[in-house]
């Protein structure tokens, strides 16, 4: 049995990682969460298995694995693996309620948000709100299930005529649209729960900011720029990691152009990093969680 088991979904985010495990010749398993499974067997992959399921999966297939997985990871963990990105971490990353919650739990600012599971209430969360305002599914990726409404009669007219957004999980978020100044957001990468680095994202106005090799199409106005953070917005992210216990990940803030404050706004415990990195970042931050996978190997 190898040390390390890799479940992941996409089929092309995570050439880097095993090009980046392949060169340092460490063996792992590459696992599609496809088949079954049985809640009896205590057979596990590896003593190390490393989550990389990702939320926009649903938009790949119907039969997405985001609740299958959740459970196998579980599974796992309770026959003695010790998973990277956890089940409790997935039940963060496929929840923007619940991380909306928690990062407003630590005292940081997030935008004013309405959590709604019937379309009925949507119009009540708006007034309360105001305009602009974004719906949000509650599990999305890559931008899926936002849309923008600038006036009342619009909303009403999605309501009546089924143009919300849907999740996967019957929940819809309500949410004050914030201005980003410059048309720019910061991710902030983590690994073990301290910084790694941070890029700006402008996107012209688009949601879909995923800064992954995938995602960026030729064209698409997506620029990124490393750089280095002010110390509160490090820190509210390195507070965000440890409190949601997450091994790597991204945590995206923006500034709010109105009044200047740093609004933190969505967690990614599937961070499959920066396009280009070498060109961006000077180094390839794979390497760096590659060094972390193994120290983790070491320990068990």
């Amino acid at each position: 049995m190898t040390d390390l088991a890799i479940l992941y979904e996409h089929p092309a985010w995570f050439v880097p990682l095993f090009a980046a495990l392949d060169r340092r010749g460490v063996a792992y398993r590459a696992l599609k969460p496809d088949g079954d499974w049985n809640p009896a067997d205590s057979h596990l992959p590896a003593p190390l298995v490393f989550n990389r399921i990702a939320m926009s999966s649903f938009l790949r297939s119907g039969e997405h694995p985001i609740f299958h997985a959740a459970a196998l990871l579980d599974h796992w963990r309770r026959g003695g693996a010790r998973i990277v990105n956890g089940p409790d971490v997935l039940a963060i990353d496929s929840s923007k309620a619940r991380q909306l919650s928690l990062i407003a739990g630590l005292g940081l600012a997030i935008p004013e948000t309405r959590v709604v599971h019937r379309a009925a209430d949507v119009e009540a969360a708006a007034a309360s709100i105001g305009f602009p305002l974004v719906v949000k599914a509650n599990i999305g990726g890559s931008g899926a299930g936002i849309v923008r409404f600038d006036a009342m009669e619009d909303l009403r007219a999605a309501v009546a005529d089924g143009g919300l957004p849907t999740s996967i999980d019957g929940v819809l978020l309500v949410q004050d649209y914030v201005p980003a100044r410059g048309g720019t957001i910061t991710r902030i990468e983590t690994l073990d729960r301290r910084f790694l680095y941070a890029i700006d994202v402008a996107g012209g106005g688009a949601f879909d900011l995923c800064p992954a090799d995938a995602c960026v199409v030729p064209g698409s106005g997506i620029a990124m720029t490393a750089i280095t953070p002010p110390p509160a917005l490090v820190e509210g992210a390195e507070r965000i990691a440890r409190a949601v216990d997450l091994d790597v990940g991204g945590v995206e803030a923006m500034i709010d152009d109105r009044d200047g404050v740093a609004r933190f706004y969505d967690i990614n415990a599937l961070s499959n990093f920066v396009a280009k990195p070498h060109e961006v970042l000077g180094y390839d931050p794979h390497d760096r969680l590659v060094d972390y996978l193994l120290t983790l190997s070491k320990d068990l």
